[in-house]
């Protein structure tokens, strides 16, 4: 199947679709699998590319992963027969992912020894690994780098330590839990990251025999186990899915109803949906989103970790604000680089100046680094077809709103990028009346 999207824009998206499980915590949730002695089930599970990828890296370890009905949304995973896995296997297996670097620390439990390739990812920003293998080490791990990657190994049992992040990292703080919670002794980690899908990923590891707190100061602490066995789960749906699909109605001038989306999570996000002019109609099974009409308005936003407006709904939004009246001002303070995609965007007629000054309500730790993370954004304007490369996930599905929503014809390339996170995404425009064509 072709990789084009010849989309038909200046149509509105109107109709009912769903999401299913976070892609931010399904993967993980998948690899805690590893560090139980019994199966464990994981349900509301997406069909989506970063499934695969980690499906594909827990059977060369030697889980046994059983999808039964893909549609069915439920994974067994059997971590009985955990092995070490071949070098050039996980290199070919993950990919761009950059998935095996939580697998470590299971694996340091389970066998001993861990190793990962070099890694890819979304170029959104600077996301070292430094930060994991500093953590590993302070648990007692072994890193050695080698010509393909990283090797790990743990002599002894890993021990509990105290940890304190420069930046309440996502990736680390699931790093310090999954190699924790079966370290000797207590760990505490301060000033970690708090998201729902991290707290959803604690929950699961509770199932599973583990004894974590949380603070309300951002501290983390973990009494390790000796051993822990496997769980049932369901898995949180996805925010920032159900978040695109309410940019794209705003975008278009549509009516969406996303089933599945749930409040609570997404509270920061619909407040600003409401400033801006979108209307909500939540209910038990999921929440409306639709724009009553006229033009939406501009707002000054910030981007900030949890509880604070999600750096992965600003894309997305930031394709509706070419439609609001007057001037909206955006300022990114989780990734240094998440405006690449906004070139884009301006060859589609959008006006967007970028600066390299904290335009927020307060300094960042990118001002005074010459990157350009804060957006000026003048509307409304008339976007038009053009022809575009999905540059990354986020992004990507931004242009994708973008083309629906612009005057003409567009052709998006790279449209697979798009399936590492989102489920069924012709589905989903098909039943929103999206004229499209695959090439």
């Amino acid at each position: 199947m072709s990789d084009v999207l010849t989309v038909h824009g200046g149509s509105p998206l109107k109709g009912i679709i769903s999401v299913r499980g976070a892609k931010n915590f399904v993967s993980k949730a998948m690899v805690a699998a590893l560090l139980g002695e019994q199966p464990s089930r994981l349900t509301n599970v997406p069909e989506i590319r970063d499934v695969t990828v980690v499906t594909g890296l827990l059977e060369l370890h030697g889980v046994q992963v059983d999808h039964g009905d893909p549609s069915s949304g439920v994974l067994d995973l059997d971590p009985s027969n955990v092995e070490l896995a071949h070098v050039a296997d996980i290199d070919a297996h993950a990919g761009s992912s950059r998935i095996p670097i939580l697998f470590c620390g299971p694996l340091l439990h389970r066998l001993g020894e861990a190793f990962i390739p070099d890694l890819g990812g979304c170029r959104i920003g600077d996301r070292p690994i430094n930060y994991h293998l500093d953590v590993l080490r302070q648990f007692g791990a072994v890193v050695e780098k080698t010509a393909h990657g990283i090797r790990l190994s743990a002599p002894q049992r890993l021990q509990g330590t105290k940890l304190q992040l420069p930046y309440p990292s996502v990736g680390t703080t699931e790093q310090v839990l999954l190699t924790a919670v079966r370290a000797e002794g207590v760990t505490e980690l301060r000033n970690a990251a708090v998201e729902p899908e991290i707290l959803d990923l604690i929950a699961v590891l509770q199932k599973m025999g583990a004894i974590i707190s949380v603070d309300t100061d951002r501290a983390i602490r973990i009494e390790g186990v000796d051993l822990l066995g496997g769980f049932t789960h369901r898995a949180l749906p996805d925010r920032i899915e159900a978040a695109s699909w309410a940019c794209a109605a705003l975008a278009t001038g549509g009516d969406i109803t996303v089933l599945g989306a749930h409040q609570l999570e997404m509270m920061t996000f619909l407040n600003v949906f409401r400033k801006v002019g979108g209307e909500l109609d939540i209910s038990a099974d999921g929440i409306r989103f639709s724009h009553p009409g006229g033009t939406l308005r501009s707002l000054v936003l910030e981007t900030a970790v949890h509880p604070g407006f999600m750096t992965d709904w600003q894309q997305p939004l930031l394709v509706a604000l070419t439609q609001a009246e007057g001037l909206s001002i955006v300022h990114e303070t989780v990734y240094e680089n998440r405006f690449g995609f906004t070139q884009a965007l301006r060859d589609m007629g959008a006006k967007i100046q970028l600066y390299r000054e904290c335009l927020g309500g307060l300094p960042c730790r990118f001002g005074a680094r010459n990157f350009q993370h804060s957006a000026v954004v003048s509307g409304p304007v008339t976007l038009h077809g053009a022809d575009i490369t999905v540059p990354d996930l986020r992004g990507g599905f931004s242009h994708l709103i973008a083309a629906l929503a612009a005057d003409g014809v567009s052709r998006v390339r790279g449209i697979d990028l798009i399936d590492r996170g989102y489920e069924h995404v012709q589905a989903k425009l098909d039943a929103l009346g999206a004229r499209y064509d695959r090439d």
